[in-house]
């Protein structure tokens, strides 16, 4: 298939309507596009990208908390604790072990270092997304790389401010809710279905960073844009599945540790990366073929 040009992007009317095709076929074309563009590796490569920018983004999540003085130790086991819930158990104990060790050297200072550091190996891995969203979606790069490199950063700064709202609404909107059911007098099971409603808020962010992504990233020229789209819908639920599948399986058939010792554990948050990345990228093989059908039916 010709690669296509800057600006052919389709201005989709609704891109819920899967571009004229069953979900069957897409589904078909999905899996024939997931091995063509050998999506599988290319996760590995943004593991490696993921990895790299995950502990600078700890070190300015913790220097951030300790802003807060009076509240920076509940701030920071109400993180871990949450992030219990996604990491596989091993992978969560080697994440604790370094996230306790930086939280005691983390300073005031280090933070306008670790915003840069963060900057720079994030907006690496952008780049690298950018690279294989071009390559789903059949088109060459025809921007410079400062424009490339400044999409990377600005993609970067926003999916950070979502992630430090959702890490924000986590932690803080528990102990908001309690406050308000304590104002407003309301029952046990109201209160508890306000606190479900942070989980369905984080879901969202998690969408929204996919679709902004996918809007931003591949060089399709103007488009549509769509708060949520079905990749980023598909993307953001397949890794808080994955996510969860990966927690039951090591909890029932966990070997890595007992063979490979600490080492195991640094080889299940890579494993948590690549399919973290999969997921993304999955997401956005679906919105490439729905765009690529309604770009057929249209001629």
């Amino acid at each position: 298939m010709a690669p296509a040009k800057p600006g052919t992007g389709q201005k989709l009317e609704s891109i819920w309507k899967l571009g004229g095709l069953g979900l069957w076929q897409l589904t078909k074309n999905v899996a024939r596009g997931v091995i063509d563009d050998d999506l599988a590796g290319r996760a590995s490569g943004m593991a490696f990208n993921f990895l790299l920018a995950l502990f600078p983004l700890l070190l300015f999540i913790l220097t951030l908390f300790g802003l807060f003085t009076s509240h920076s130790n509940e701030l920071q086991s109400g993180l871990l604790a949450n992030l219990a819930h996604f990491l596989p158990p091993t992978a969560f104990q080697l994440f604790r072990a370094i996230t306790l060790e930086m939280a005691a050297n983390a300073t005031n200072g280090k933070l306008t270092f670790s915003i840069l550091l963060t900057l720079w190996f994030a907006s690496g891995g952008m780049s690298s997304i950018i690279s294989t969203l071009n390559a789903i979606y059949n088109t060459h790069e025809y921007r410079s790389w400062f424009r490339v490199r400044a999409i990377a950063v600005g993609l970067t700064i926003a999916i950070s401010v979502f992630l430090l709202s959702s890490l924000f609404i986590v932690l803080v909107g528990g102990h908001f809710i309690d406050w308000i059911g304590g104002k407003l007098h309301l029952d046990s099971g109201t209160v508890l279905m306000g606190k479900g409603l942070q989980w369905l808020v984080l879901v969202l962010f998690v969408a929204l960073s996919f679709a902004l992504i996918y809007y931003c990233g591949p060089n399709l020229g103007k488009r549509r844009w769509h708060w949520i789209t079905p990749g980023s819908m598909f993307g953001g639920l397949l890794w808080l599945a994955i996510s969860a599948g990966f927690r039951v399986y090591l909890h029932f058939f966990n070997s890595y540790t007992a063979t490979y010792g600490s080492l195991g554990a640094m080889m299940m948050l890579l494993v948590w990366l690549h399919v973290t990345g999969l997921a993304f990228l999955i997401g956005g093989e679906i919105n490439a073929q729905i765009e690529r059908a309604a770009a057929r039916d249209s001629h």
